[in-house]
């Protein structure tokens, strides 16, 4: 009887959602071509701090673009997993499914950007080698960053086009990247934002300073490496530790099944196995935190 009243809802939902998504769509076709319009001739700020926006944020320093694109088909996949989730489950399937996937979502995106980042930060020396040998030519400093920026490979010279389109519309060069240097929030890009501030405003050698630049980085990354070789044995300590009760569980489930079924179908066993996966849980947490800060 449950089955076909969420079936039922389920219809609703969506033709509802459809209409929505119809209707406002006609109606905002117009303002938007407008809109779009007059945004090509405007510096690109960076996202503001924000809960619709800091999702936004997220997405756009992943290099996922923005989250609006296909938010209804999403919400609307989601809201049938909820669904879905009750029904095979109950109500621990649907609490399940309405935390999980947010999760693994704020996981992955900030997986995404951490491997773009440090990406980025390893092919930061050489464009600023480029842009060293291009002032010792003759060049100019904006001219020399904007060659180094051509220069350069993804996912660098992805991220960093919205600094040739903020300078190409009038945007001095320092800002521009310190713009970028606040979107991605790194040390390295905010050291050389403020190197170029300085020089900008007070003058000065500006290859020597991209050359200490260049140094500090690659010595800050030298004492990483040196960093992560010498606390191996407590990263894979605490990769065990996480991993172990995962692995027994699914021992248990291919060998003997009937023994965590039989936990599960008992009010008692099903209490336990609810506890046991709230504290392996907060426990992954606690150890993935200790690990982001050693």
């Amino acid at each position: 009887m449950i089955a076909p009243l969420l079936l039922a809802l389920l219809c609703l939902i969506l033709l509802s959602l459809s209409g929505w998504l119809f209707f406002n769509g006609l109606r905002k076709t117009d303002t938007e071509r407008i809109l779009n319009r007059l945004s090509q001739g405007q510096p690109e700020p960076a996202p503001r701090k924000g809960s619709w926006l800091a999702l936004e944020r997220m997405f756009l320093r992943a290099g996922l673009g923005r989250p609006t694109e296909r938010i209804g088909l999403w919400l609307c996949l989601w809201v049938l997993s909820i669904l879905l989730g009750y029904a095979l489950a109950g109500w621990i399937g649907a609490v399940v499914l309405l935390l999980l996937p947010p999760l693994l979502l704020r996981l992955y995106v900030a997986w995404l950007y951490q491997r773009r980042l440090k990406r980025m930060i390893a092919q930061l020396p050489p464009l600023l080698d480029h842009t060293v040998r291009s002032l010792k030519s003759g060049r100019t400093l904006a001219d020399a960053v904007l060659g180094g920026i051509e220069a350069s490979s993804p996912p660098l010279k992805n991220a960093m086009g919205r600094v040739q389109r903020n300078v190409s519309l009038g945007v001095n060069l320092p800002e521009a990247i310190h713009d970028f240097a606040e979107l991605y929030e790194e040390d390295e890009l905010r050291m050389f934002a403020l190197g170029l501030k300085v020089n900008h405003r007070y003058g000065g050698n500006a290859s020597e300073l991209l050359e200490n630049l260049i140094k500090l980085i690659r010595e800050r990354e030298q004492g990483a490496r040196q960093l992560s070789a010498m606390t191996g044995e407590t990263r894979m300590t605490a990769w065990v530790l996480g991993a172990l009760p995962v692995l027994l569980v699914s021992y248990f489930m291919l060998t003997n099944p009937g023994y965590m079924l039989g936990m599960w179908h008992d009010p008692a066993g099903q209490h336990m196995l609810i506890a046991a996966l709230v504290l392996q849980v907060c426990g992954c947490l606690a150890l993935w935190r200790m690990l982001r800060s050693i």
